[in-house]
């Protein structure tokens, strides 16, 4: 043990290492992205969006779902084992990346987004249902351009450990960006959108592979090391 670091446990230090970074496998399968919005409205433009944004993400070969929240309950108010809350956390453990789209309301993200999110505890047993996932954010507004919901949302992402990419998608009154039918008009808008997907695509392969090399932390090999002398 160097005196440098006298609260340090050199057993549980380790280097990070280049090599470790080179996946043993690779996986073939395409990427895995679940999707979520945020609104239960009949026409909703955070629906809207995310099915335009699961368009995309198949043409860059990505496997997709989509998460229905009508009928999710509020946190707290029935068991975990309620079939929606089953349903989410079954989806959210099968991704490698996520996709997650709010309206702005009263400045942030809306209720039924935030319910979805903590029905998603950090660790379900040995099962860890968001963290070292890729994950992107986007948001439509009812005026003008803004980025509260992206930034909450951004903050959300980092408290459940997940990989968030560096482009974001805002929508500005959305409801002139969509034709009859639902689908999303020619906009810079959309380009961004397209932009978005590609690179949360691109981060999913890079990311996938070595997930658990990345988030393994020394703090986490101490205590389950100290774990049984507890016991």
């Amino acid at each position: 043990m160097t005196s440098d670091l006298p609260n340090i446990s050199a057993a549980h230090l380790a280097l990070p290492a280049l090599d470790r970074l080179e996946p043993a496998t690779r996986a073939t399968h395409a990427p895995r992205i679940l999707l979520l919005y945020g609104s239960l409205r009949e026409r909703s433009y955070s629906k809207l969006l995310t099915l335009e944004a699961e368009r995309l993400l198949q043409h860059f070969g990505a496997e997709t779902r989509v998460f229905d929240p009508h009928g999710l309950p509020m946190v707290d108010s029935v068991a975990p084992d309620h079939p929606k809350v089953q349903e989410l956390r079954a989806l959210s453990q099968w991704s490698e990346g996520q996709v997650w789209c709010s309206p702005e309301r009263h400045g942030t993200l809306t209720g039924i987004f935030k319910s979805q999110i903590d029905w998603l505890p950090l660790e379900l047993g040995a099962l860890r249902p968001t963290q070292g996932r890729t994950l992107a954010v986007m948001q439509v507004s009812g005026g003008s351009q803004s980025f509260n919901a992206v930034n909450a949302l951004r903050v959300l992402g980092r408290w459940m450990r997940m990989v968030t990419i560096p482009n974001q998608s805002s929508v500005a009154k959305a409801y002139e960006e969509f034709d009859d039918a639902g689908r999303m008009k020619p906009s810079a808008y959309y380009d961004r959108l397209a932009d978005v997907m590609e690179e949360l695509v691109k981060f999913t392969l890079l990311v996938r592979d070595r997930s658990d090399y990345l988030t393994d932390r020394y703090s986490e090999r101490k205590a389950f090391q100290a774990l049984p002398d507890k016991l």
